[in-house]
């Protein structure tokens, strides 16, 4: 078990231990990328999701993986949401609160559709591979073609199924491409393991990450991250 960090941030703690209702009761309809992230994951692994939302993804793991589930989110309806589920969650903030958590706690930590509203995403992805073994990072594609169309015609920021807000009230604010996300692995000694290429509705295209149809015609990307060192 992986004990709540304890430290002088505002991280709020509201840890609940997995009830039996997770593991037996009503499932979560999951989203097709995260399914795929589900299968990345080794049954009873030790996993942290960071920006868990209601905690569908956590839920279906501990549910059907056994895994050994934690969860940071910052909201506080998502937090009540996965405590009514029976989820071990806290209330906490990716840019401040991982620091507390020591270097490999955890086999996996998962940041889903979250980089880009972190404020710091380069030093959020160097604490990722430092507390977990793996680190599985997905985003949105802003190099995606129909992006680049809205900017070149209309000359206003484009909103998609994955961007959903106007941006004067988006939650995010490091909007990157395929390509800039793997030039700043490159740059900080993360090594990518695997990576899937994916269109809005989350199923994925043969596409090599590091070549210019990935960051043309994939709307999302989903990648398995590690230390350089290992």
């Amino acid at each position: 078990m992986t004990a709540v960090p304890n430290s002088g941030s505002a991280l709020r703690s509201v840890t609940v231990e997995a009830r039996p209702s997770v593991a037996g009761g009503a499932d979560f309809e999951l989203r097709s990328d995260l399914k795929l992230i589900a299968e990345m994951i080794e049954p009873g692994a030790r996993v942290l999701d960071i920006g868990c939302g209601d905690g569908a993804l956590l839920a279906y793991l501990v549910r059907h993986k056994r895994v050994d589930g934690r969860g940071m989110e910052l909201s506080q309806s998502g937090v009540n949401s996965c405590v009514g589920h029976g989820l071990s969650v806290i209330q906490g903030d990716a840019d401040r609160d991982l620091a507390a958590y020591p270097t490999g706690a955890f086999d996996v930590v998962v940041l889903s559709q979250t980089l880009q509203a972190t404020r710091q995403p380069r030093k959020v992805l160097e604490t990722l591979v430092r507390i977990g073994r793996r680190a599985i990072v997905s985003f949105p594609n802003f190099g995606f073609w129909r992006i680049r169309l809205h900017l070149m015609f209309r000359g206003r920021m484009p909103m998609s199924h994955l961007l959903a807000h106007p941006w004067y009230d988006t939650p995010n604010i490091h909007l990157c491409t395929i390509r800039d996300f793997v030039a700043m692995c490159d740059e900080i000694g993360v090594r990518v393991e695997r990576s899937l290429t994916l269109d809005r509705h989350g199923q994925p295209y043969s596409l090599a990450p590091h070549g210019s149809l990935a960051n043309l015609l994939a709307e999302q990307s989903v990648f398995v991250l590690s230390e350089r060192g290992e």
